[in-house]
């Protein structure tokens, strides 16, 4: 069983917390800013996600040979692995920003999310979507690609279906009751993740999107908008010494999962940052709009669209009013009207 008990909340940990969540907060502020600017952002922290987490598993690609390959995606016909290898990323995170929501995180999806991942990838047809069957160690890359070491062993393909099978029930006993903080259930399902290594290739860069699933269920709706795979890549070597350092304890009596959780929350109040830093910068903030309105586009933030009726079920605002709200926000460009009559609703731009 996976041992949370020796899990030390520091001061440091509870200030990093602290800080990410007075930021998820903060982000409702999110309905001011310009609609394209927006999108600017989000497409910005997408080429920079598939090109890092590519880049930390030896792929060569840079971030504008990354944009070259998306604005050709419909293509299908990839002359490289590591072409490959960026066009399943892209239509996983693709997938996983519109419906996160619809996601269980069990063994099935996971596994139907791996195989997703490596659809175009030639080399990988034979063990997509399956628990790798032979064993596999986590190899440490330099910038030209070329392999420098063993970062650590990974479970034995007998023990792997076992163990996925505790993990993903540990997660989801804790997602229930709500022992520990989301975040630290989040980095505990990734750093055991990545030390079973389930599938024969790609865990590295599944980890990460397993990653944004998670914080995006947990209500940090910002992560689509900056890229916490480049804040990883910029930090590989520490990436690789936290999980070393905590991985070699996992299945011992006392697991020291503090290196692990530094780096994580670390990490992620950096990705943080970038994205304050971004909006402070660009001046994006447009006046300030009211509670009502905020309530609106949270809500069509979170389920890809919003009606007039949610929003009456929501908040217990009369239609009259609502009808006010929800004409203003098209007018400024916050929403964009869809279908007509009794079967109106609204999408972000």
């Amino acid at each position: 069983m996976i041992n949370t008990g020796t899990i030390l909340v520091t001061q440091e940990i509870l200030a990093l917390i602290a800080d990410i969540d007075e930021f998820k907060g903060a982000w409702r502020a999110l309905g001011t800013l310009a609609p394209e600017r927006l999108s600017a952002l989000r497409r910005v922290a997408t080429i920079e996600s598939i090109g890092s987490s590519t880049r930390i598993e030896g792929s060569k690609l840079s971030d504008r040979d990354v944009e070259r390959l998306l604005a050709n995606l419909e293509i299908k016909s990839f002359a490289t692995r590591d072409e490959q290898e960026v066009a399943g990323y892209a239509e996983v995170m693709e997938l996983i920003f519109r419906a996160w929501e619809d996601i269980t995180l069990t063994e099935n999806h996971i596994k139907q999310l791996h195989r997703d991942l490596l659809a175009y990838s030639e080399k990988d047809a034979w063990h997509r979507g399956n628990y790798k069957t032979s064993s596999n160690s986590v190899a440490a890359f330099d910038e030209e690609g070329k392999q420098i070491g063993i970062v650590f062993e990974t479970a034995t393909p007998f023990d792997t279906s076992r163990l996925m099978t505790e993990l993903v029930g540990w997660l989801t006993a804790e997602r229930e009751q709500r022992r520990l903080h989301p975040l630290l259930v989040i980095a505990v399902f990734t750093v055991v993740f990545l030390e079973i290594h389930p599938f024969q290739d790609g865990n590295g860069r599944f980890s990460r999107i397993l990653t944004t699933l998670l914080l995006l269920q947990a209500g940090y709706a910002y992560v689509p908008y900056s890229s916490l795979e480049s804040v990883i890549e910029q930090s590989k070597e520490a990436y690789y010494l936290a999980l070393r350092q905590t991985q070699g304890s996992i299945r011992s009596n006392a697991p020291d999962w503090q290196p692990w959780l530094g780096f994580f929350l670390r990490a992620l109040q950096r990705q943080m940052k970038r994205l304050a830093g971004k909006v402070e910068r660009e001046k994006l903030v447009l006046p300030k709009l009211p509670e009502l309105s905020l309530r609106i586009l949270d809500h069509a933030r979170e389920h890809g669209r919003v009606s007039i009726g949610e929003i009456i079920a929501l908040t217990g605002a009369s239609r009259n009013t609502l009808k006010q709200q929800f004409r203003q926000l098209v007018e400024k460009g916050h929403l964009v009207r869809q279908g007509g009559g009794r079967t109106t609703w609204y999408t972000l731009p």
